[in-house]
């Protein structure tokens, strides 16, 4: 069982409800996120189901104050889940606009660079003690650009192929790691997605998938299978015939917002 747990991300959505996943007594559940009241809600839920609950409103693209954070947390009570959840996605917008330089940044900076704020301080600690669990959460998109958003496939796929090293380096030396590229799912992310959504299905039922993953030490776990088992094998076929397929699974993504949190701009000094 794991005793103390570190989830980016968890003011909603996935992360809010692996964080009531992961909730019980005895357990330590370090929450970051970008919205205070939203984190403050997640970590009311999970006081109640008997956990310690801790937060901290940190952007993860920032550097210095996630390090500063992650040594205070992981001195207190040694980390022994990390859970890389937050993540945004920007896309074509409405009206056919492409999502540009600045939103691809965005992207990569926070969808992969914070993911590694997130681990990359935690390493020494679990390398030492020789035990620790860690779960990327990545996208299917990782196995597949897909046209209107190349940055969020850039940033997943990234993510991906750091997760796929990270855990051929570590588990000789006591670590498990675990990629998790999901569908599509209900989050606030998923409400700005204009298009279909094939086999979606409901935050709770994703943390469930992704909670069971973890615990049982699954190097993989990607779902809904039929569409991971396509994207996966994509790449063996002819390009011109899969370009054409993605082609015709165009969207947009509105424009992002957040309740209680600034747009996505990198944090001064970077």
């Amino acid at each position: 069982m794991f005793r103390s747990v570190v989830i980016t991300g968890a003011s909603r959505g996935l992360g809010a409800a692996l964080a009531q996943r992961f909730a019980a007594p005895g357990v330590t559940l370090h929450l970051i996120g970008r919205d205070a009241e939203a984190l403050a809600a997640t970590a009311a839920a999970c006081t109640a189901a008997g956990a310690t609950t801790r937060t901290a409103r940190i952007d993860v693209r920032d550097a210095g104050s996630m390090a500063a954070q992650l040594a205070a947390w992981d001195a207190a009570t040694p980390i022994d889940l990390a859970i890389a959840n937050a993540g945004i996605a920007a896309g074509t917008r409405p009206g056919g606009a492409r999502e540009g330089l600045a939103a691809i940044r965005a992207q990569l900076d926070t969808n992969m660079m914070g993911a590694l704020h997130l681990v990359e301080p935690l390493l020494p600690g679990m390398l030492a003690r020789g035990r620790g669990g860690i779960a990327l959460v990545t996208s299917l998109s990782a196995f597949r650009g897909l046209p209107d958003s190349a940055g969020y496939c850039a940033s997943k796929a990234a993510l991906w192929s750091y997760g796929e090293a990270l855990r051929a380096e570590t588990a000789p030396k006591g670590l498990r790691v675990t990629l998790v590229a999901p569908g599509f799912f209900d989050s606030a992310m998923g409400e700005r997605w204009v298009g279909a959504r094939p086999l979606s299905v409901s935050a709770e039922a994703a943390a469930i998938k992704v909670e069971r993953a973890i615990r049982r030490g699954a190097a993989r776990m990607a779902f809904p299978w039929p569409l991971a088992l396509a994207l996966r094998l994509s790449p063996l076929a002819p390009s011109r015939l899969v370009d054409a397929l993605v082609r015709r699974m165009d969207f947009q993504v509105r424009e992002y917002t957040e309740k209680g949190a600034p747009p996505p701009s990198p944090p001064a000094g970077t």
